[in-house]
């Protein structure tokens, strides 16, 4: 890596504007490095790919910059630079006036909604005629009206002379005063604008780190290829550090990653952080002036970070868009690409190429929507407020049950501000705390909309068995759970609340609803009343249990044993609940009074068999209450 820099960057600023409007000689002019680094570019004095400088400013702080090609045959390039940055030099120059791919660039930043920046009319060494540059200003002026970067400063300065450059960095500086720390999910994502490989190092991207920190060492993965390496070093503007964080232009050395495996536009982050996107939910607007309206289902190029692929827009609400007009959409990418929620996107003609839209994304994960469904353009109208208790509620409807990390990242809100809306909807009844765990980000959440939906489907899949098999007692938890579509963590904290409510009761591994009650017809009372007689006239020699299925059948059995009428002890051994009460009666007092009981013991007494006596006693020892030791019963000290 070259010579290191006293300071690292803390904003980044990006160029705009028509060709040969002076853009790469003005920062060249500011920084003293000319942002031109390909022999291409050399050879033909004009911006082709992005350029990259930094400054120092006179408080001291050291800026990092992005100079953007200006022909529109690049502006794909200009595209990949320009999302991350903080502040936005609009370059006009004077000898020329407003030109074309101003109109674009400016077009661009107002999609993007870059709201902080300064007009700097260039070459003005070049008039003489102060009339002229006045009315140059004016018509910048009129050009700026109704977009983002309305009312932005607009200077008058010369890279020749340095006329007004000193100015032009004062400007800047007290217009990065003014912008908020960057925040910080703890989900670094850094878009890819240039991949190479050097020679003793290997691979080495750079893009602007849009969240969270990187850490030299640390391992990390290439979305959307999924594969991983590791950090061997960390750069901001040549300067080696151990640690990076969100808004720092970054260069990261990588083990384990060839230069042929990453491209622009793909995104280093964290293992297990981010998922490609295949589909997107958006909010859309076209340019007043776009050459074009916009069909459903028409396929454009869409730009998004510094990723770009084409992708077919489905309207939603309406079939066609006009210029101007402002709606919906559901993107279905081409290829997959790393976006979330709140991040902007620019829409492009592929051919004849011009910028006609775009727009925010709203859900990078949707579902395929009905187009014209009245909840889902009530809902996207909802996360298209971005207000913080819409937006926890929204995404929690989507996920329903997650914990407070997920639900932070979804909503792509910190986990203080997530907390805090949390509070305030559970105590309004909008949301149920599943758990309340030590580590906050732990806690598991449900909307109680979801939680109605899911006790509902509880319920229904409860009693659907019930109908199907009303003699059994209940349903296994592992035949309940798929039908939920819960993980195990998540399926026993929906048990453990609905147990709570009184909904429903659970004994084993059996669940069955609240009220629940076996009832057999008169023809199964009749049967079941002939063995439940002999089983009375020998309580204990019973009819074992094969006998009985031969008798009344399994499902009739079952429904006696569920109905407490008949206790399984074993395989193979039944009694009646009067005779096991009698039996384990008999057995804690013989115990009491001789210290232990032995199966001979046991069997003599109540003039059965070994068979019978073997079963009832491991049958004790199964149930917490007795214990063998050796060839005779102790009580358990929990039932001495």
């Amino acid at each position: 890596f070259p010579r290191s820099l006293r300071r690292a960057t803390m904003h980044i600023i990006g160029t705009a504007g028509h060709v040969d409007h002076g853009k790469s000689t003005l920062i060249a002019a500011l920084t003293g490095t000319n942002p031109d680094r390909l022999k291409e570019e050399i050879a033909r004095e004009m911006t082709i790919d992005l350029g990259f400088a930094s400054m120092a400013l006179p408080g001291g702080e050291t800026i990092g910059i992005i100079d953007v090609p200006g022909h529109r045959d690049f502006v794909g390039n200009m595209l990949s630079g320009i999302g991350g940055i903080d502040a936005v030099l609009l370059v006009i120059a004077a000898n020329e006036g407003v030109s074309a791919q101003t109109r674009e660039h400016l077009a661009i930043l107002d999609l993007l909604e870059i709201r902080r920046g300064l007009v700097v009319l260039t070459k003005c060494d070049l008039i003489q005629d102060p009339e002229w540059l006045e009315l140059v200003s004016l018509e910048a002026q009129e050009l700026l009206e109704g977009t983002s970067l309305e009312n932005a400063p607009i200077l008058r300065v010369s890279a020749q002379t340095g006329e007004g450059l000193q100015e032009l960095t004062l400007k800047l500086q007290d217009l990065l005063a003014e912008i908020p720390s960057k925040r910080d999910l703890n989900r670094p994502r850094l878009p890819v604008d240039r991949v190479f490989s050097l020679s003793g190092f290997g691979t080495v991207v750079t893009g602007t780190l849009l969240d969270g920190s990187f850490t030299l060492g640390e391992e990390v993965v290439c979305l959307p290829s999924g594969k991983t390496g590791r950090i061997r070093g960390l750069q901001n503007h040549n300067r080696k550090l151990q640690k990076v964080t969100a808004g720092y232009r970054t260069a990261i050395n990588l083990n384990n990653l060839s230069k042929e495996e990453i491209k622009r536009g793909n995104v280093i982050c964290r293992p297990d952080t981010y998922a490609v996107s295949t589909r997107l939910d958006a909010s859309i607007r076209l340019l007043r002036d776009a050459v074009t309206e916009v069909k459903h289902n028409v396929s454009l190029k869409l730009f998004a970070g510094a990723s770009e692929t084409l992708a077919r827009v489905r309207l939603l609400g309406t079939e066609t868009l006009a210029p101007g007009q402002e709606g919906f959409v559901q993107l279905e990418l081409a290829e997959p690409m790393v976006v979330i929620r709140g991040d902007h996107y620019v829409l492009r003609l592929p051919s004849p190429a011009a910028t006609i839209g775009g727009g925010v994304i709203l859900d990078s994960h949707p579902k395929r929507h009905r187009r014209f469904d009245a909840a889902t353009l009530a809902r996207l109208d909802q996360l298209r407020g971005g207000k913080q208790a819409d937006l926890v509620m929204q995404t929690l409807n989507l996920l329903t049950i997650c914990d407070l990390t997920v639900l932070s990242a979804q909503a792509s809100l910190s986990l203080t501000e997530v907390e805090k809306q949390l509070s305030d909807l559970e105590n309004a009844g909008e949301v149920i705390l599943l758990s309340r765990h030590t580590n906050p980000t732990k806690t598991q959440v449900i909307s109680s909309q979801n939680w109605q939906t899911l006790r509902a489907r509880v319920l229904s899949i409860l009693t659907e068995f019930h109908q199907k098999f009303p003699l059994k007692a209940g349903i296994t938890r592992e035949q309940l759970r798929p039908g939920l579509k819960l993980n195990p963590d998540q399926f026993d904290l929906v048990m453990e609340r609905l147990k709570q409510q009184g909904d429903l009761l659970e004994r084993g591994t059996l669940v069955w609803a609240a009220g629940h009650a076996i009832t057999l017809t008169p023809q199964q009372e009749a049967q079941a009343s002939a063995l439940l007689e002999r089983f009375q006239q020998s309580p204990y020699s019973p009819p074992d249990a094969s006998s009985a299925e031969t008798e009344l059948g399994r499902d009739l059995l079952e429904g006696l044993i569920a109905s407490e009428r008949l206790v399984r002890v074993s395989d193979a051994v039944l009694f009646t609940p009067s005779a096991v009460d009698a039996m384990k009666t008999w057995a804690r007092e013989a115990i009491q009074a001789n210290g232990s009981v032995s199966l001979a013991q046991f069997r003599d007494h109540f003039k059965t068999s070994r068979k019978y006596a073997a079963a009832f006693l491991e049958y004790l020892d199964a149930i917490g209450y007795t214990l063998r030791k050796e060839d005779v019963r102790v009580l358990r000290t929990t039932n001495s």
